[in-house]
Parts: structure tokens; sequence; C-alpha cells
């Protein structure tokens, strides 16, 4: 069985998020948290990937702080999984896939579901990066500064 590379000792923010999230199960797992599944049984449904494989991913999740075991919300026995404040962070990514999916990943006019504002009733707008004055920012805009680490050269290690 080969080893799964680790990041969460990266400098990389991206490489950590990674680590943190694992696979695309456990994106569509937060997206389903989202969409307000809770239980098990409605992660298998939803997703229709194995039982052993849900389990591993929800365990994870719950390891990594994205998902917590809370008591059934209908008293019953049985558990049920909820998002965390940590969790929740990860809308801004869950609509940003999507937007980007919406606009990459579809035939114009071919059907799909869509994000839409509850209190409006309207699609949302397009995600923006924006700078702290405002401006719309786009890749060519942007450089990594990556803090130093001891003995490195600090000014070596900005990146565009």
């Amino acid at each position: 069985m080969v080893k799964r590379t680790r990041f969460d000792d990266a400098e990389c923010p991206v490489a950590r998020s990674v680590d943190a999230i694992g696979d695309w199960w456990s994106l569509l797992i937060v997206r389903d948290a989202f969409d307000g599944s809770r239980r098990f049984g409605e992660f298998q449904r939803s997703l229709g990937v194995a039982k052993n494989i849900l389990a591993a991913r929800l365990r994870t999740l719950v390891a990594s702080g994205v998902i917590e075991i809370v008591e059934a919300t209908d008293g019953g026995s049985y558990h049920e999984y909820a998002l965390t404040e940590k969790g929740k962070g990860l809308f801004p990514v869950i609509v940003a896939l999507r937007q980007w999916g919406e606009t990459h990943c579809f035939e114009p006019g071919e059907p799909h579901s869509e994000m839409i504002d509850r209190q409006h009733g309207h699609p949302l707008r397009a995600l923006e990066v924006r700078s702290d004055d405002g401006r719309q920012l786009g890749p060519d805009d942007t450089i990594i500064n990556k803090v130093a680490s001891p003995g490195r050269d600090a000014t070596a290690a900005i990146f565009t």
C-alpha cells in the first residue's frame, strides 16, 4: 500500500488545506453538510460512496475539526455530523468550486443545479478576489510573499 504524502507541516496554506480536506469525497461530504445532510445514511445515499470509504472520510473530517459528532436532533440513539466553525469556513471554497464548475464543466444550455440567495431568490454573484482598496484582482495582480524560515533569505522568497 502506498503511503499518503502529508502536508500538515508545509509552509504553503494551499498544501495544508488540501491535507486537511483530503480528497474529493471529503469536499462532497462538506457540500452535502451545507445542503443539510447530517446522518451517515444521508451522506451515503447522496454520494453513493461505499460505506467504508464514507466512514474513513468522516473520521478524517472529524479528526481535522471540520465536522463534529453531535447528538441526533430528533433525540434518537444515532449520532449526527455537523459542520464546525472551521467547516463552515469552507463555504467560500464550495461556492468557488461550484461557480468554476458552472463556467468550465457544462456545455452552454446544459442543465445543472444553481445556488440561490434564500432571502431574495436570485442566483449568487460570481465570487471575486479584491484588494484591500476594493480593486478586483486576478492571478497576474498578486504575488506570494513567503515568510523566511531560519537560514533562508526572505528577499529571495517572493515568487510571482
